[in-house]
């Protein structure tokens, strides 16, 4: 098997912890995301931040493992917010309406330099929610 092609940094304090994530966020690495976050929730933690500086790609399945991760934590009695997405990665979240796990000003500055490389949308109809699709347990590096 593949040595995934994603670092996770962990940084607590008290209940809050920040996550740092530094690759991508595919098929391959979103189990190792999302048993970070399981982790943080057994550690007793309640306010994640996740740092998605250094995030060069996020597929839909990474974006599932944030989402099963932010109802997790609202469960908890917690939160969790997506810090600093690159601009691809911020369109997938709006594409999907799914802006509340963003902290921070509208995606619109993030887009700007995206505006002619992406297809337009369709306008805005009523969405059903997606099913969140369980991922598989991975190693937390």
């Amino acid at each position: 098997m593949p040595i995934p092609q994603l670092n996770v940094y962990r940084h607590d304090r008290e209940s809050r912890a920040l996550l740092t994530l530094a690759g991508e966020i595919d098929t391959d690495t979103a189990p190792l995301v999302r048993e970070s976050l399981e982790h943080c929730l057994r550690d007793g933690i309640r306010t994640i931040d996740i740092d998605l500086t250094a995030v060069a790609f996020c597929d839909c399945r990474g974006l599932n493992t944030f989402l099963h991760a932010s109802q997790q934590t609202t469960a908890a009695g917690g939160s969790l917010q997506l810090h600093h997405p690159r601009p691809l990665v911020a369109r997938l979240v709006e594409l999907t309406d799914s802006g509340f796990l963003l902290r921070g000003p509208p995606l619109g500055h993030l887009l700007a330099p995206l505006q002619g490389r992406l297809l337009p949308t369709a306008p805005a109809s009523p969405r059903r929610p997606a099913p969140i699709m369980p991922a598989l347990s991975g190693g937390v590096l």
